[in-house]
């Protein structure tokens, strides 16, 4: 994690969440899956107007019900408090009741209008000798909301069957409207305006489009862990407030720039000025936006004015951006960094060595034999040796203050591929080998499988020695959860490297063009050009690895 002083903001103690539970009762309808929704009351201080499932804060007797909620044998502490709490919120909000008496029969509509709905439930089903039917509840998943609200909630999320015979009747205070609509339905509603819901409604719903009927919800979830848990962040995109889970691209930038949960972050991409990551990290993106650029390549400026700076990948020769480059370093850079020789990073090293009175050196790895004609010869003043640190010193506020960047061979996108880590802060630069939002290309003879899957492994060894939690890549945002990011990578290109092999014995004969249909069926057939690439060299690999066993 970065240090302090590097963080952007004074940091504040976000709103501890209080713990709640939410049920979404489902049926199967006439337009498929079904899930019951209502309006909040547009005077509630917590969402006002929006549709969302029935549900709220536990109370403190939903953790002594065990007497009264029928239960399977792991569904025990707080996964029953849950349950408990949202089948009590779900009669009390919308008269729903899922409970059976005492020989296991399900109460009936008549039944559960002799409750009284104003009154506490718990002690009713105790004087009837009614049980709650905890063990039709199980967990979906788990929403802690944001850092930034004043009110927070840490919500387990279930799913149950409704009853069967029981109509909705919402309570008229807290919750109006009840309704059953599509998953699908509702976000297309949401879409158009007309259907208020809030972010982890959306993205339940969105998960939950993909069942077709309730048993298929009820089977996914057959165990008694959440399929995911998040607590979103929000930062700034097109003059709009936006939100993320932990899955989304922009997610690891949220968490370095504002770890707190404040809203200070503009995500939009431009190229005029650099962004600000810490205090000592900005990214000025270059103004080459492209299907193999995505927003564009990345330049990273390390350093402040008291140290003077690094510069990672100043990209293409475009005179606008290296003088943009040079503008908010004030002309102090004292080295010039390059990850590889690609056309996108490395020929702006020698004119952004040129604009600057004490010509920096250019370091890096030289082209090698195997580049592309297409990439100019790199040909850096000094050649970095792998394990070799650059240091940038000087007093920040009275005090010692260093940036050390360990330059890490990590060779498979390219021959002579760099990676760099900024050890005081547990950040990696990594250049095209690991990017957010895509996978790199690995094309022969430049590119090499088997030395990309090492360099993973490499990357993953560092992650743990300097406890990197993010990744700055060449291309898209901030990566947070460094390990997991890369641990993903590595089991995607193995995955995909068993389509490649599958696609081989199907089509012993095949050509390139046969095999990327087989094994890119989930990519778009305009990248299987670009994905050819990187299958040659899982071809080139596979083959290696049969004749080591052959």
């Amino acid at each position: 994690m970065p240090r302090s002083s590097e963080l952007l903001y004074p940091q504040r103690e976000p709103v501890t969440p209080r713990p709640a539970a939410t049920v979404l009762l489902l049926r199967d309808g006439e337009q498929g899956l079904e899930v019951l929704m209502t309006r909040r009351s547009l005077t509630a201080s917590f969402t006002p107007g929006a549709y969302v499932f029935p549900g709220g804060a536990l109370d403190a007797t939903d953790g002594q019900a065990q007497d009264v909620a029928r239960h399977r044998p792991g569904q025990v502490g707080a996964a029953l408090t849950d349950a408990v709490a949202a089948l009590r919120e779900s009669f009390e909000e919308v008269g729903l009741l899922l409970a059976e008496d005492a020989e296991g029969i399900a109460i009936s509509a008549a039944q559960a209008s002799t409750l009284d709905r104003s009154a506490p439930l718990l002690p009713q089903l105790r004087e009837r000798g009614w049980r709650l039917s905890a063990q039709r509840v199980h967990v979906l998943a788990r929403w802690i909301t944001d850092r930034d609200m004043p009110k927070r909630f840490d919500v387990g999320f279930l799913v149950a069957p409704a009853p069967v015979d029981q109509t909705p009747q919402a309570d008229e205070q807290e919750q109006f409207d009840p309704v059953w609509v599509n998953p699908s339905q509702a976000l297309a509603r949401h879409a158009e305006g007309t259907f208020s819901m809030i972010f982890p409604t959306i993205r339940t719903l969105q998960r939950l489009a993909a069942y077709a009927t309730v048993q298929h919800v009820l089977d996914a979830c057959d165990s008694e862990q959440p399929l995911w848990v998040s607590s979103p962040r929000g930062g700034h995109l097109k003059d709009k407030v936006e939100r993320f889970m932990e899955s989304d691209p922009a997610y690891g930038e949220l968490a370095l720039t504002c770890p707190d949960g404040q809203l200070q972050h503009r995500l939009d991409w431009q190229s005029l000025t650099p962004v600000s990551l810490t205090q000592g990290v900005r990214r000025l993106t270059a103004p080459n936006p492209g299907i193999m650029t995505g927003p564009g390549t990345n330049t990273y400026l390390i350093g402040r004015p008291e140290t003077g700076f690094a510069v990672i990948d100043p990209g293409p020769n475009d005179p606008v951006h290296l003088q943009r480059i040079h503008d908010a370093t004030g002309g102090d850079i004292r080295v010039i960094l390059c990850t590889h020789s690609h056309l996108d990073h490395s020929p702006g090293a020698a004119p952004l060595q040129a604009l600057c009175a004490n010509r920096p050196e250019v370091l890096g790895l030289p082209s090698a034999p195997t580049a592309n004609a297409m990439h100019p010869p790199f040909h850096p003043d000094r050649t970095l040796q792998h394990g070799e640190l650059i240091t940038l010193s000087g007093k920040v506020d009275g005090a010692p203050h260093h940036y050390t960047l360990e330059a890490l061979f990590t060779p498979g996108h390219a021959a002579n591929h760099l990676c760099f880590v900024l050890r005081e802060d547990g950040l990696l630069v990594s250049g095209d080998h690991v990017l957010n939002g895509s996978t790199t290309i690995v094309s022969p003879p430049d590119g090499n499988m088997d030395h990309y899957l090492d360099s993973l492994d490499l990357l993953a060894e560092a992650c743990v020695r300097w406890q990197i939690g993010y990744i700055l890549p060449a291309h898209g945002h901030v990566l947070g959860f460094a390990n997991k990011a890369i641990a993903h990578l590595k089991a995607h290109r193995l995955a995909r490297e068993a389509k490649v092999a599958a696609a081989m014995r199907a089509l012993p004969e095949g050509s390139l063009q046969d095999w990327v249909a087989h094994a890119y069926q989930d990519t778009p057939q305009a990248l299987w050009p670009i994905a050819a690439r990187s299958l040659q060299a899982h071809v080139d690999r596979i083959r290696r690895l049969e004749a080591q066993t052959a």
